[in-house]
């Protein structure tokens, strides 16, 4: 069976022709009223030749109503059954005006035959591409010429008769084999046009493809550079919190000794202490970003956390500027730090009130989203909830927008900001186990979009904040061993034990320390540095356990996570820490002196 498409392209190209066969019919016809039409036959001539002009009409006026039918292809069938019927209808016109206005005289018998032959002719060549109706006109219009030669009976009638059946054969011959070159050519065409759509796909395909991969392989890329710049900055922060270290301690000592009516020198050393701070400020965001710090994950109620910084965000950004909280119902907990995420939101909020200058309003609100493996690069297959903050600012461009989370990248004048704000909330999300993204053109404000991991159900709330705990009281005489590679921090150190009332006893590697105590000295707390060469913290800390079971080991390191350190239960001191830091942390640890017997 023909399919419809080729059947539809068959009716649509023999319709098409409809204005020129009508014009070929009317005029004809006129002609053969005129020159047929005597004296005598003058009206019945007429009469044929309106009968034409009517069937004519009527053939315009359907061919009127396919062009302008939009669902003229999915009505095919209905519309070849009124292509051939309108045909048959001019066919049989000329096959009754051939039959009923035959001419007695010979010649105007071959005057007939020759109209009706060139109409069906004509008709064989304007329909040949739907035989139906090429037809449908021949049929009618050629078989009455044949019977009329045929009912004079003479032989040389009969033998025109014959002709004319032949040239009728013939013409039907044609028009079949016109037709099925027609439907093979259309066969075709619309197979190429399948291939050619299907090639189109394919390419379509293959562009979302190579697009899918470029920006894959850019997403690579820049994690890459991320992760390398991280690792470059964790390191930089940690060689830096042990000369803060060293730095803080000495002032901390320094203070003490300052004689109390020196002003200017106290002034002098409260700045230094100030300075020191803010640098350890600064490797604290150094080590957000190479997520290396220490985190406390819980389940979060994200309503409740922004709703507790509605007065530290109100104070922060200021009165022109006006903060929308949208929550959906139901929203689930998110499994992150709360005073980390407090953070990152208030330096989210931050960077948007710089970005509205003359005010504006900054909109947090959340959603909850679920990804399958591949869906978002980057974040594992999931559950999550998305944390935006939309501000009306003046956005960035592309370029801005693409260095936007690199650390110390800043727009803002000299001394205005650190460009640390969005590298810290960037690994503080990704050490979360999400990401920050980030959505800007210049204009339309800012949009960034914290992925948070949601919490499992029965996961630990955020705990409360609590005061810290007042200082032990320690014994004084104490021996501490102190370890550490950095002769800075190992001076600054062993001088705040000592002022502290300990007695101390200090190495410079592992294995010094280990000497030490297989001689037999007496130690009753261990504080050593992790990242030494040869033997780390933990390794001195393993070998200690062997060599003296019961003895505390802490680690003090400028590192921020460790997750060694925490697996195998060691205490962990954070550089840089202040004399009060060191002092609690030792009355914690310290190992209580015997009994007095």
């Amino acid at each position: 069976m023909e399919p419809a498409e080729i059947r539809a392209e068959r009716v649509a190209a023999v319709l098409a022709q409809t204005p020129m066969a009508t014009a070929v019919t009317v005029v004809n016809a006129a002609l053969m009223a005129l020159i047929m039409g005597g004296p005598d036959g003058r009206a019945a001539h007429l009469v044929w030749f309106a009968a034409a002009v009517l069937v004519a009409a009527l053939r315009l006026a359907m061919w009127r109503r396919h062009a302008r039918d939009r669902t003229a292809a999915l009505r095919s069938k209905q519309w070849a059954a009124a292509s051939a019927a309108a045909a048959g209808a001019a066919g049989l016109v000329w096959g009754a005006g051939a039959a009923l206005l035959w001419p007695a005289d010979e010649a105007g018998q071959l005057f007939w035959v020759f109209a009706v032959g060139g109409m069906c002719a004509g008709a064989a060549a304007l329909h040949a591409w739907h035989t139906p109706t090429a037809l449908a006109f021949i049929l009618p219009a050629g078989l009455p010429v044949a019977a009329r030669f045929a009912w004079s009976g003479s032989e040389h009638e009969l033998g025109a008769a014959a002709m004319s059946l032949v040239f009728v054969l013939a013409l039907i011959a044609t028009s079949r084999h016109s037709g099925r070159l027609f439907g093979a050519y259309a066969g075709a065409r619309l197979d190429l046009a399948r291939q050619a759509a299907a090639l189109d796909a394919a390419n379509a395909s293959l562009r979302e493809s190579i697009a899918h991969h470029r920006a894959t392989e850019a997403s690579l890329r820049h994690a890459q550079k991320m992760e390398a710049v991280g690792q470059l900055t964790g390191g930089i922060a940690h060689d830096f919190n042990n000369l803060l270290t060293a730095v803080l301690g000495s002032l901390a000592l320094l203070r003490k000794r300052l004689p109390a009516d020196d002003e200017r020198a106290a002034r002098l050393l409260e700045n230094a202490r100030q300075g020191a701070e803010r640098g350890a400020t600064l490797t604290g965001r150094l080590l957000a970003f190479g997520r290396r710090q220490s985190l406390t994950p819980s389940a979060i109620d994200l309503p409740a956390l922004v709703a507790g910084m509605s007065a530290l965000l109100g104070g922060s950004l200021g009165a022109g500027v006006r903060i929308e909280a949208r929550f959906p119902p139901g929203l689930p907990p998110v499994q992150a730090d709360s005073n980390q995420l407090e953070l990152a939101v208030l330096n989210l909020a931050l960077n948007a009130r710089d970005a509205m200058p003359r005010g504006g309003t900054i909109t947090i609100t959340a959603e909850e989203r679920r990804i399958g493996p591949h869906d978002e690069p980057g974040l594992a297959a999931g559950g999550y909830v998305v944390l935006s903050l939309a501000d009306t600012g003046e956005g960035m461009d592309e370029a801005t927008l693409a260095r936007a989370m690199e650390p110390f990248f800043t727009t803002k004048g000299v001394g205005k900001g650190t460009g640390l704000g969005l590298s810290m909330v960037h690994g503080m999300v990704a050490q979360s186990g999400g990401r920050l993204v980030l959505h800007s053109r210049p204009g339309a404000g800012t949009v960034a979009a914290l992925w948070l991991p949601r919490a499992e159900p029965g996961q630990p709330t955020a705990p409360a904040h609590e005061a810290p705990a007042p200082l032990a009281a320690t014994t004084h005489g104490a021996g501490v061993l102190l370890v550490d590679d950095d002769p800075l921090v190992l001076g600054s150190t062993a001088a705040m034990l000592e002022d502290l009332g300990h007695r101390v006893l200090i190495a410079g590697s592992g294995e010094q320390a280990l000497e030490m105590l297989r001689s037999g000295t007496a130690v009753d707390l261990v504080i050593s540095d992790y990242g030494m060469p040869g033997m780390n913290g933990q390794q001195l800390a393993e070998a200690v356990r062997r060599l003296r079971p019961g003895l505390p080991v802490l680690i003090a390191t400028g590192y921020g996570e460790l997750p060694a350190i925490a697996e195998s239960g060691l205490m962990r001191l954070s550089k840089p820490f202040s004399p009060d830091a060191l002092a609690q942390a030792v009355a914690q640890h310290l190992r209580p002196a015997p009994a007095a017997g």
